[in-house]
């Protein structure tokens, strides 16, 4: 096990007991949670659509207003594209879980965020259905912006997947473990995402505080899961998995969530940490099978079972020597074994 942890360590991947090398041995899938594990974590606004009657610049303007007061990594894409714009005025800011926020601007309510949130403030949506499909057809991310029950415009987001997640997803598979790909996009921006990673099992929709059900659920079925998460809302789910990864770039909450953490934040250490933890379990079972079979023929001869075949006391003591340098050599050879992922 210290052999194991330490070539993981020298990897990057810091395994912090035995119970998560055990387990990683047996997961049945593995759920990423898509923003920052999956995908870089830095979006940026690649598109502004306006409503009738409306310019991108109020679109944005009004957006970066509300967004001044919120720490989502959508906002700080939509504050990056409008600097050296006068935000408006927003005020009463107030978060909503999964959907986006609320505020007053300028004596008007106004909202940012999905679909649903429109939805259930009954926005008028100026006829951009359309667009906001098409927007999210290509796999973006898209924020309704509205004042005073009318939709002002679209911002669509992207955020570029990390070059090793689809060949990631493509070695778990091989190694006989499902992946899931955990988003609070919508359905639609989650499966064309889903379809470019080869990820087939798309959970769209999840709101932070469903994550851990999530994983529940797939435990329900009698599945070893793994959960792979960089944020503070993924920290529950961590938690409930069998095995939690977390990665090296994300928050300190999520790290001391996890069982396993990826200090080089790239989603293919998933893999390496899986088949590190498939070799030394290997090792150590040679190695058990060893012990067993050494004592069970050598017991008997120093015991004189075998009379008149003896063995004398110093050959018997240079002997078990002689099996504990076997055990160890064994144990040693995990150094070199060949894993994919792994120097």
């Amino acid at each position: 096990i210290m052999i194991g942890t330490g070539r993981g360590a020298q990897n990057g991947i810091l395994i912090k007991n035995a119970a998560a090398l055990e387990n990683a041995t047996h997961l049945d899938v593995v759920i990423f949670d898509k923003t920052g594990t999956l995908t870089l974590g830095k979006p940026e606004v690649v598109e502004v659509a306006a409503a009738p009657g409306r310019s991108e610049a109020d679109v944005l303007t009004l957006a970066a207003g509300m967004e001044q007061h919120s720490e989502h990594p959508l906002a700080h894409a939509i504050l990056e594209r409008s600097k050296g714009m006068q935000a408006l005025p927003a005020e009463g800011f107030t978060n909503i879980d999964g959907m986006g926020a609320r505020a007053r601007s300028e004596g008007e309510p106004a909202l940012v965020g999905n679909r649903r949130l429109m939805d259930a403030e009954r926005v008028d949506l100026a006829g951009m259905e359309a667009t906001a499909e098409r927007m999210a057809g290509g796999g973006r991310t898209v924020v309704h912006v509205a004042r005073g029950g009318k939709l002002w415009g679209l911002i669509a987001i992207a955020d570029a997947v990390r070059p090793t997640s689809a060949a990631a997803v493509e070695a778990l598979k091989k190694r006989g473990v499902d992946v899931a790909m955990l988003t609070g996009d919508n359905r639609a921006t989650a499966e064309r995402i889903g379809r470019e990673l080869g990820v087939t099992m798309v959970l769209a929709e999840v709101l932070p505080g469903q994550k851990a059900d999530q994983v529940k659920a797939l435990q329900a079925q009698g599945k070893k899961v793994g959960m792979v998460g960089d944020g503070i809302n993924d920290a529950p789910a961590l938690t409930q998995a069998d095995v939690g990864f977390a990665i090296g770039a994300g928050t300190d909450v999520a790290m001391e969530s996890a069982d396993v953490v990826l200090m080089r934040s790239d989603p293919f250490d998933v893999v390496a940490a899986v088949g590190l933890s498939r070799v030394t379990l290997r090792k150590m079972h040679q190695n058990l099978w060893w012990a067993v079979g050494y004592n069970v023929i050598a017991f008997p001869f120093a015991a004189g079972v075998f009379y008149p075949l003896t063995i004398s006391p110093e050959m018997a003591a240079l002997a078990m020597s002689g099996s504990s340098l076997i055990v160890a050599a064994n144990a040693l050879l995990l150094k070199r074994a060949n894993v994919e992922g792994l120097k």
